[in-house]
């Protein structure tokens, strides 16, 4: 095997994932572009419809067709076939600096490695725990899983079934039971059996009057006081099939509990796949993990190179 076998392999599994994108937005632009002669004003306008169908939102796609009008301008952007070609950059640019070298790491800590994730019911929170703690325990490392989300009719049991397809263990509590407790409980476990990886599932709606992030607030102090420096990664789990408003709903978790990632689910679901960048550019927050199929092993590493390169494939 080659040494950019697994590069090929991710490629491919973007290409399948990003196909309805592709379609929406690659083939569009390639129809605008054909037969024209030079970059006007009628050419730019249509690219612009296709960049906002793309769900790129219009504050970014205002700014990507004032780029090209400048380039255009300064003569370094002359025939319609270039155009392209300058918006593949310009959207490789877009993204976190960070993210370009985003590999799975369990950094060195005094205990285990606490993940807590977070986010609203149905955007594929539960399923996204058990694709992540496949991929930990797949790499080698003892993984438990805290099944925190209490609230919600049958997500213990919904976690506990992904917990057996990935080899790993769990903690849980009662329904109803108060989540802070049932993920108090985990960490002392993990300490105990000592774990590599404590992935906790956290409430997404809360059947009483106390707010989510105040919840949410008061589990990440509880962890805290049992695993010095934990939690060490807050994911949030986004729909791509909700588009912009994914936007506004990651503002809200990244100012009430300090997310420092997203996973960015059913991205082979949508046509909307342009919603990636779109939250890129608007939050600066890395994407770490993006939802590529409903098998255990498609819940991928975001690599922006190889998603602007199958987003652009002929």
């Amino acid at each position: 095997m080659t040494d950019d076998a697994p590069t090929r392999g991710l490629f491919g599994l973007f290409s399948r994932g990003l196909a309805k994108t592709r379609k929406s937005l690659l083939e569009p632009i390639t129809r605008v572009m054909a037969g024209r002669r030079r970059v006007d004003a009628s050419l730019l306008e249509e690219l612009e419809e296709l960049l906002i169908g793309a769900d790129l939102g219009l504050s970014l796609t205002t700014a990507l067709i004032s780029r090209i009008e400048g380039a255009h301008r300064a003569g370094a952007l002359r025939e319609p076939e270039e155009v392209r070609d300058f918006l593949r950059q310009a959207l490789q640019e877009i993204f976190p600096q960070s993210n370009s070298a985003n590999v799975e790491r369990v950094e060195e800590s005094d205990g285990p490695w606490v993940i807590l994730v977070v986010g609203v019911n149905g955007t594929g929170k539960t399923t996204s725990i058990g694709k992540l703690a496949h991929r930990y325990q797949y790499d080698g490392r003892k993984v438990l899983l805290a099944a925190g989300d209490t609230f919600r009719a049958a997500a213990v049991e919904q976690l506990d079934i992904w917990r057996e397809r990935a080899g790993v263990e769990i903690v849980k509590g009662a329904e109803g039971a108060d989540p802070s407790a049932v993920i108090y409980d985990a960490a002392e476990a993990a300490l105990a059996r000592g774990v590599d990886v404590l992935i906790a599932d956290t409430a997404g709606r809360l059947h009483t009057r106390r707010n989510l992030m105040d919840e949410l607030k008061k589990v990440r102090r509880t962890v805290g006081r049992v695993i010095e420096g934990a939690p060490h990664e807050v994911l949030l789990v986004l729909d791509a099939t909700t588009g912009q408003n994914a936007i506004p709903q990651a503002r809200e978790f990244i100012e009430g509990v300090g997310v420092t990632g997203l996973i960015l689910t059913k991205l082979d679901g949508t046509s909307k796949g342009g919603i990636v960048i779109s939250i890129a550019e608007e939050l600066g927050i890395s994407v770490r993990y993006v939802g590529l199929g409903e098998g255990i092993e498609d819940l991928q590493p975001f690599d922006p190179e190889v998603y602007i390169q199958a987003l652009f494939e002929e």
